[in-house]
């Protein structure tokens, strides 16, 4: 299901996101282990962009990140709104990746 990559020397691993469904679990799982909501996932290119989304019942909420990890946009989006959004096509293109968990405690 996952990869681990790491992109260059001394940087940390990174998990590869393979398939749309894999979003859903990887931000339920991080959810989960840590509580804290949602989960960053970045696409791999020249400007390393990070977002951070979060899973709802009724859709996603998927905010665009700086460097520091401030939020500075965010969109609701429905789950096929979702599919048109640069994360599916980074995903697509397999540049999409998301650092592992670190569990709390």
């Amino acid at each position: 299901m996952h990869m681990q990559t790491r992109i260059a020397h001394g940087a940390p691993s990174l998990l590869t996101v393979q398939a749309p469904e894999d979003i859903e679990f990887l931000v339920k799982e991080s959810e989960v282990l840590t509580g804290q909501a949602g989960r960053t996932f970045v696409i791999a290119g020249a400007d390393w962009l990070a977002y951070r989304v979060h899973w709802h019942p009724i859709g996603l909420k998927v905010e665009r990140l700086d460097a520091e990890g401030r939020v500075l946009s965010a969109q609701h989006l429905l789950p096929r709104e979702f599919l048109g959004h640069s994360l599916m096509e980074a995903l697509a293109a397999g540049q999409l990746f998301t650092p592992p968990i670190r569990r709390l405690g």
